[in-house]
């Protein structure tokens, strides 16, 4: 099996899906405006600087899914699919992963954004195997609580070969695509790193490194 790994917020999408789970909360009505939009906009801020607190996130975006009814909640993330998500998917996305399918790999997404967003985004895409941060539950509700090891950073890494060694595979050969410097745990270990319309940080490693970097800004991107 040769692995191709997708970082998804602003590697696959155009932007960041936990931050535009919040923005539509916000837009629905459903939290306080002026609280959700101003802890949001500062924990984006913190990931892009590297200096994010992942558990006091998980908390923060876990926080609304507390109790809810599951049925409630599947039919608000249907709406954000359509409203968010689906007009976020990078141009070049599908064309990258036809290319890996094509080539007889397997693809996964590893992400630090919470389950609960990014099931339906990876099964949308045909991405069967997904690592994202858990969220726990209780008799099939939400706690609200974050749950285990979350996949951020070298987090990414533990559980990436936690899921290697229980499939009794290698990252031999592994490509592993992302646009962002808090990736570099993970871009440094596979065959393949691939630096997708990467950051500042992540673009200058990644010419030092002498890395490949593309971008999937187009739809008939080169890669």
């Amino acid at each position: 099996m040769t692995l191709a790994i997708f970082d998804l917020d602003q590697t696959l999408l155009t932007g960041d899906s936990d931050h535009a789970w919040g923005e539509f909360l916000v837009e629905s009505g459903l939290v306080d405006a002026e609280t959700v939009l101003t802890a949001n906009d500062q924990f984006f801020a913190d990931y892009q600087a590297g200096r994010l607190d992942i558990q006091a996130y998980l908390l923060f975006v876990l926080e609304f899914l507390a109790h809810k009814d599951p049925a409630e909640l599947a039919e608000l993330h249907r709406r954000f699919m359509d409203a968010k998500i689906i007009p976020m998917i990078q141009a070049g996305t599908q064309a990258l992963l036809d290319k890996h399918r094509d080539l007889g790999h397997t693809l996964m997404i590893i992400t630090a954004t919470n389950r609960f967003v990014t099931g339906p985004i990876a099964q949308y895409l045909g991405i069967e195997h997904l690592i994202a941060c858990e969220a726990e539950q209780v008799n099939g509700r939400y706690t609200g609580r974050p749950e285990g090891v979350p996949s951020f950073r070298e987090g990414k890494v533990t559980r990436l070969e936690a899921w290697l060694k229980e499939h009794a595979e290698t990252l031999d050969g592994a490509w592993f695509y992302s646009d962002s410097h808090n990736d570099l745990p993970l871009l440094s270990l596979v065959d393949h790193p691939v630096a997708v319309d990467p950051d500042a940080r992540l673009q200058a490693e990644a010419e030092q490194r002498g890395w490949s970097i593309i971008s999937l800004r187009e739809t008939h991107a080169e890669f």
